[in-house]
């Protein structure tokens, strides 16, 4: 999959938080009718499993209400700040840590044949890939490898 305009990377923080900020660009893109239609299936809380149901969850925050704030517009600051407000406030240790595990997600866990699959799939299986998170990146054209973006938070 290409690089999609307007769909920034997974470890991109918003405030103390990585993935927020790319669970707002999908909710953005698909109100305009351009996020891709895979992407779609993972928009929201279908399965517990999928980033925006885990982020959804921390922030304690359903996401449809998520998604009418987005829509109604603000900042991505703002937006989190709403989140803040309506759902669970978090400490820095809890948002260090919830960045963390979702920076390492398929790497030595319950989620790694998942992960594994989905690169099979995508012709990626020789890749030296170890989380979803970096598995994005490649998927989108970028380099998490030479990047290192997990050094970067």
């Amino acid at each position: 999959m290409p690089t999609i305009p307007g769909l920034r990377s997974p470890y991109d923080q918003v405030g103390r938080l990585v993935y927020f900020g790319r669970m707002l660009d999908k909710i953005r893109l698909h109100a305009a009718g351009r996020l891709p239609a895979e992407y779609v299936a993972n928009l929201g809380e279908p399965r517990p499993v999928v980033f925006d149901a885990r982020c959804c969850r921390f922030l304690g925050v359903p996401y449809e209400d998520l998604k009418a704030r987005v829509l109604a517009g603000g900042t991505d600051a703002e937006i989190l700040a709403w989140a803040g407000t309506q759902g669970v406030a978090r400490t820095d240790d809890e948002c260090n840590i919830w960045s963390r595990f979702m920076m390492k997600l398929g790497w030595r866990d319950d989620r790694t044949v998942v992960l594994r699959e989905r690169m099979a799939e995508a012709g990626l299986a020789a890749q030296p890939l170890e989380t979803f998170f970096d598995f994005i990146e490649l998927d989108e054209g970028r380099d998490p490898l030479g990047e290192r973006r997990w050094e970067q938070g």
